[in-house]
């Protein structure tokens, strides 16, 4: 386990749509140096858990969060937060990949420029460059920056979305399920992505595969019927929980 501070904290978060309590009492640190992943059965909460740390519930008129929780100490439900900014820091990968519907170069500078990173058109053309690179991109497209991005492949564009998170140089980049509507190969160049992007940014990917947790995780939070039932480093989760559901869901009895 870590030395060093987590990069965000969630203390007995709470989770309702309506009349559906769909997260109990979560508490988890995430790490900037680890990557974390949420595993359990689907409808478990655990994206609903993953949207928590963005505020991306609050685009559900029900959802109500309770609890706490903090990115490098600030509290980001607090009246005085950025939304827009704070989305900027902790940035996200859906399920399925969605370019904007623009250019390759304008997916990835749409960011930068509303958040007024780049100065001049050479200092957003460097974002551009270095987050396509740092997404394992740039040699496929650089010839062709003007094309729409729908027109990539579906495991490029979502290494497009992926440089599109880049761009605003976030702190967090959490993922759900990125690689649920890829094929093998295109998930494997992912997670071989998320290898590379470890300890440049805290990452936490939402997966329903579990040999991809334990490939691309250092941490495993599994989740069962919207609680944590265990968290721990992703070895130890994986050959010697310590609670029995997590075991039965690893061996496979449900799920």
């Amino acid at each position: 386990m870590s030395n060093n501070p987590p990069k965000m904290t969630a203390s007995h978060v709470d989770v309702s749509y309506g009349t559906n309590h769909a997260i109990r009492d979560v508490s988890i640190d995430v790490y900037r140096e680890d990557v974390t992943a949420f595993i359990g059965p689907s409808g478990c909460g655990k994206s609903t858990f993953l949207r928590s740390l963005n505020r991306m519930n609050d685009t559900i008129p029900t959802a109500r969060v309770s609890g706490d929780i903090r990115l490098d100490g600030e509290d980001i439900y607090a009246r005085e937060m950025d939304v827009v900014q704070l989305r900027a820091r902790v940035g996200m990968v859906f399920q399925k990949p969605n370019p904007f519907p623009k250019s390759i170069y304008e997916n990835v500078a749409y960011g930068p420029k509303i958040h007024g990173l780049a100065q001049s058109k050479g200092e957003l053309d460097r974002i551009v460059e270095r987050s396509l690179t740092r997404a394992g991109l740039w040699n496929e497209v650089k010839d062709r920056l003007s094309d729409p991005g729908t027109a990539l492949s579906g495991g490029q564009q979502q290494r497009l979305c992926i440089a599109r998170a880049i761009a605003v140089d976030p702190e967090v980049i959490l993922m759900d399920e990125p690689c649920s509507a890829l094929d093998p190969v295109a998930t494997a160049r992912i997670e071989e992505l998320i290898h590379d992007l470890r300890g440049r940014y805290a990452i936490v990917i939402v997966t329903h595969n579990m040999q991809q947790a334990a490939r691309v995780s250092q941490r495993t939070a599994f989740f069962h019927l919207g609680q944590l039932i265990e968290y721990g480093d992703t070895s130890d989760i994986f050959t010697n929980p310590r609670q029995e559901r997590t075991k039965d869901y690893i061996t496979g009895r449900y799920g």
